[in-house]
C-alpha cells in the first residue's frame, strides 16, 4: 500500500512538472504547442526559450491572444444563474461576468457596467473584435448604462457574452432586435 502511495505520489509530480509557464503582463499571447507524440500540450510564453527544437515549436504551434484567453474563462460560467452583486459560479450579475473573466488575467476593471463604459477607448461597432466590450441601456427609467457584454465572435454577426437577469450567462447576437436597441457604444480595453 505504502509503495503504491510513493508511486503515485512520484507521477503527480512528474507530470505536473512538465509544464512550466512564466507569468508575464507585456506578453499579449502564448504558444501551445501539441506534439503527436505526446497527450498534453507544451505551455509556453513567447520569448521564453523551451526545450523542443525551433523546428518542433514552428509545427503544430497555436497562438492564444489574451482576448481569447478571457473569452475562454468567461464561456466557463455559461448556464450560470443570475444573480444581482454576483461573482461566482452560485450566480453572477453582467459586470461580475466581466470583472471575474478579466481578473483572472490581471486586467482590472471597475465592478459596475457604468463605470466599466468609462474605462479603454470608443470604438465603432463596426471595428469590433473578439474581448471588446458593448455597452447597454436596457431601461427607459435609467439614463446610464447598466448592461454590459464582451465580444466573443466577429464577421457577419456579432455575438457577445453576458450575464441576462432572464436566462442567466449566456451568448447572444447584436442582430436580436432587444440588444440592437438597446445598445450604446463599445469600448476596447486590451
Amino acid at each position: 500500500m505504502m509503495q503504491r502511495l510513493v508511486y503515485i505520489s512520484l507521477c503527480l509530480f512528474v507530470c505536473s512538472c512538465g509544464v512550466s509557464r512564466k507569468n508575464s503582463t507585456s506578453s499579449k499571447s502564448r504558444s501551445v504547442t501539441v506534439n503527436a507524440s505526446e497527450k498534453r500540450p507544451h505551455v509556453s510564453v513567447e520569448g521564453t526559450p523551451t526545450k523542443r527544437t525551433s523546428i518542433e515549436r514552428k509545427k503544430n504551434t497555436i497562438s492564444i491572444s489574451k482576448a481569447d484567453e478571457i473569452i475562454n474563462t468567461a464561456l466557463t460560467f455559461s448556464g450560470t444563474r443570475y444573480k444581482f452583486g454576483g461573482t461566482t459560479k452560485k450566480g453572477m450579475d453582467c459586470s461580475g461576468l466581466l470583472y471575474v473573466a478579466f481578473g483572472e488575467h490581471d486586467v482590472s476593471l471597475p465592478r459596475v457596467s457604468y463605470h466599466m463604459a468609462e474605462e479603454g477607448k470608443r470604438i465603432n461597432v463596426r471595428n469590433v473584435e473578439k474581448g471588446d466590450l458593448l455597452f447597454f441601456k436596457t431601461s427607459r427609467r435609467s439614463k446610464r448604462i447598466n448592461h454590459v457584454g464582451m465580444v466573443v465572435a466577429t464577421g457577419d454577426e456579432i455575438k457577445f457574452i453576458h450575464a441576462s437577469s432572464s436566462r442567466g450567462v449566456i451568448v447572444s447576437s447584436l442582430r436580436e432586435g432587444y440588444w440592437n436597441s438597446a445598445f450604446v457604444k463599445a469600448n476596447r480595453i486590451l
